[in-house]
């Protein structure tokens, strides 16, 4: 492939219903899209899911823009690229910055899959034309809103339950649903809001029948959570700390975890899931697709990524209508009464881009040539 520019759009997307997490809540996503050109005319797209602030990662919406712009962008923009796994190579000078990178490395991968003629899953070497869908219902204002909200998915479809904890909004909400839900798929993802002396917390949730525990300690940890790991039945999930093959391996080797999440934004894009997913899947450590609120880009290639064989666990993959009034992709993501997503077989990511809805959501836009940056 040779690049022969690199379009930046910041949007300004409104979410249907607030989220909240421990972090706080979210009402607006500002998302940073990339279109990659080759010197065809031929286009990619990928979506950078850092959050509107520094709460998740330490990668933000501006402090991508800056560093695509300035840095990544100028990178890629004007290379011969050999293979789409070749991209994050040329990236590797700049430290961290996962995100950003995925934005740049994705947009490769759904171009070169288009140059190809092959749907993004299948070049990606997924094995499965349908994936399994579970939802992730943030904190809410009371416990009876959240019971609502889990029977309208339930009713819906959707295979698996995630709801947000953090200290005040735990116990006494799981056992309440428990109550309601007896025979759920129920997890839950506590963003890093805990520490060992939670433990006899831990040991209590034990009771409820969850699938697992997600993230309970600190976010770039996996040595506590060894220790929380030993002391109770519920499997932990590793989400924040796990940004590569190696750190899987290693919290594997520890016993830190007994489940991964993997976010393509969080561990740099295609290639690195793909070695993730191949780690876990020879320790038999089964992993799920997580979910950044994504624009229906972003949905695009994680619903690819899915498709993975190690990939055996319901995602936060769902529908397009849960975040969005409209989305930037047509037609939009849907999920199927039984709570699955059939895959494409269009060429790239299987949608089209909406460029008339990108266009007005647009708050910034770049694009960077070989030579030149034009602003506008």
């Amino acid at each position: 492939m040779q690049i022969s520019s690199i379009e930046l759009r910041e949007i300004r997307l409104p979410l249907i219903h607030f989220f909240e997490t421990s972090f706080g809540r979210t009402t607006e996503r500002r998302i940073v899209l990339v279109r990659l050109t080759d010197t065809d005319g031929a286009e990619g797209w990928g979506e950078c899911t850092a959050g509107e602030g520094p709460f998740y990662s330490d990668e933000w919406t501006d402090t991508a823009w800056t560093t695509l712009r300035e840095f990544l962008a100028p990178m890629v923009a004007g290379k011969q690229i050999d293979s789409a796994a070749h991209a994050f190579s040329l990236m590797k000078s700049v430290r961290g910055h996962r995100m950003a990178k995925a934005a740049i490395e994705n947009a490769c991968w759904d171009l070169e899959a288009k140059q190809s003629g092959t749907p993004l899953w299948k070049h990606l070497g997924g094995t499965r034309q349908e994936i399994s869908c579970g939802v992730s219902i943030g904190i809410q204002d009371s416990t009876e809103i959240l019971l609502e909200k889990i029977r309208t998915e339930v009713d819906t479809g959707y295979q698996r339950i995630k709801i947000k904890i953090k200290p005040g909004w735990d116990m006494r909400v799981i056992e309440r649903v428990r109550a309601e839900f007896p025979k759920i798929r129920l997890m839950v993802d506590a963003n890093s809001a805990y520490t060992l002396t939670d433990i006899p917390l831990f040991k209590d949730l034990d009771h409820f029948n969850l699938m697992m525990i997600e993230q309970p300690l600190a976010h770039d940890d996996i040595f506590d959570h060894a220790q929380l790991q030993r002391e109770i039945s519920t499997p932990i999930c590793l989400d924040e700390s796990i940004h590569s093959a190696e750190d899987a391996r290693h919290a594997i080797e520890l016993s830190s975890c007994r489940i991964i999440n993997v976010k393509l934004g969080r561990v740099g894009g295609h290639s690195e899931a793909k070695r993730i997913e191949q780690v876990t899947r020879e320790n038999n450590i089964p992993i799920w697709c997580g979910g950044m609120l994504e624009s229906g880009i972003g949905r695009a290639h994680n619903i690819a990524m899915s498709t993975l064989t190690g990939f055996t666990l319901p995602g936060d993959v769902s529908a397009s209508a849960r975040y969005w009034a409209e989305d930037i992709i047509e037609p939009p993501v849907t999920v199927s009464a039984r709570g699955t997503i059939r895959v494409s077989e269009k060429p790239g990511i299987g949608f089209d881009i909406n460029v008339g809805r990108i266009d007005s959501l647009t708050a910034r836009r770049e694009t960077i040539g070989q030579k030149t940056t034009h602003r506008g």
